[in-house]
């Protein structure tokens, strides 16, 4: 994977947040990078009830596994009320799926001075103490 790849897919989630939500409203969406190069982008949809909505990464993390692709990088960006896109980083959910792809997949997360700045980080470095580490037989990524 390359920097330029990278930089497509924090692309494609930004395209997808401006088009899908033209109005400027406050919204987000997530965008992944497959091991074949092809990148996947999803939202979150509405609910009545909040307790079954689900995340932006949902749609591009089940379009990964229809079309048997690894996951190789992640990111979910979040346009807030005064328009600034914020870097997200996964939450322990999405950590718990993105990890069945193993270690090093990249995730965005935020720059500590800038939370609108894409930092890239491996999985096992914002997870140094994941719970599956201690059944290595049981992982397939290499913890």
């Amino acid at each position: 994977m390359t920097g330029d790849q990278l930089d497509e897919t924090v692309s494609a989630c930004l395209n997808l947040i401006d088009t899908r939500f033209p109005d400027g409203e406050e919204r987000g969406g997530a965008a992944m990078l497959l091991a074949d190069g092809t990148i996947l982008t999803g939202t979150a949809p509405d609910a009545v009830n909040p307790a079954v909505e689900v995340c932006h990464e949902i749609e591009p993390y089940a379009g990964a596994f229809r079309l048997n692709q690894a996951v190789v990088a992640s990111v979910c960006l979040l346009r807030d009320d005064h328009g600034r896109f914020l870097v997200l980083s996964p939450c322990g959910v999405c950590r718990e799926r993105l990890a069945l792809h193993g270690p090093e997949v990249l995730v965005g997360v935020a720059a500590p001075e800038d939370p609108t700045q894409v930092v890239w980080k491996a999985l096992r470095d914002v997870l140094p103490d994941y719970w599956m580490t201690v059944f290595p037989g049981e992982l397939t990524g290499g913890w």
